[in-house]
């Protein structure tokens, strides 16, 4: 295979993002001795996801983009709270909520024997490297780019231009992306000029405007594409 490196997402792709934001949201709502109701967490998801894609283009910065969205959430449920420091507890729940998607792992130990391996995220750094740190996964990648601390976000090349940087400069065929979001990390992965793997678990429809090189819908099947 012409790759040297694999360049992964987080969340979504190898850290279970989801399970990690509902247990860290009715936790903060604990904490705060607030009542949570289920229906809570999708309000809050719409309103992330919202933010999050400006967020990307560049129109929302990080530090507004914490607690904006709960005071988004809290004024449509009608609830009084601090907002900030709700957010900082949010973030603290979710920092150490490390869990990992379905063979994620044992995709992982076996990739890094072959490959150089990085890890490239849109996240907070507050977040995403205490998660890293005390996940499994802590001692397996070269390279670990978050996007708040170098004040760029996948799809922007900017980003990408870090990571290559701290690769080593390779060439472009000789890196592979795998990500979940195809605005993100496929659209990225495609303006940069590198190969991509759209990671499909939901079987998603695919979007012609937005083609990867390879799709996958089980970690596994990265093991058979590349070895």
């Amino acid at each position: 295979m012409k790759y040297t490196w694999l360049l992964f997402d987080a969340d979504g792709t190898l850290f279970d993002y989801d399970q990690a934001e509902a247990s860290a949201l009715q936790r903060t709502f604990e904490n705060f001795r607030l009542q949570y109701e289920p229906a809570y967490r999708e309000i809050y998801r719409r309103i992330n996801h919202q933010l999050w894609i400006e967020f990307e283009n560049g129109s929302v910065s990080s530090e507004l983009l914490r607690v904006k969205r709960f005071e988004l959430l809290f004024a449509e449920i009608g609830i009084a709270v601090n907002t900030e420091s709700f957010s900082n507890k949010y973030l603290s729940n979710l920092a150490n909520a490390s869990e990992l998607m379905d063979g994620a792992f044992e995709v992982v130990q076996v990739l890094r024997e072959r490959y150089q391996l990085g890890l490239i995220t849109n996240g907070l750094k507050d977040v995403q490297r205490p998660r890293l740190v005390q996940s499994a996964l802590r001692d397996c990648f070269a390279v670990f780019v978050i996007s708040e601390e170098v004040g760029a976000a996948k799809p922007d090349p900017a980003i990408f231009d870090v990571a290559f940087q701290r690769m080593g400069n390779p060439t472009r065929d000789q890196v592979l992306l795998i990500g979940d979001s195809l605005t993100s990390d496929i659209q990225g992965g495609n303006n940069y000029g590198i190969d991509t793997c759209w990671f499909n678990p939901s079987h998603a429809p695919r979007n012609d405007s937005v083609t990867s090189t390879y799709e996958i819908s089980r970690l596994n099947d990265l093991v058979q594409i590349l070895l």
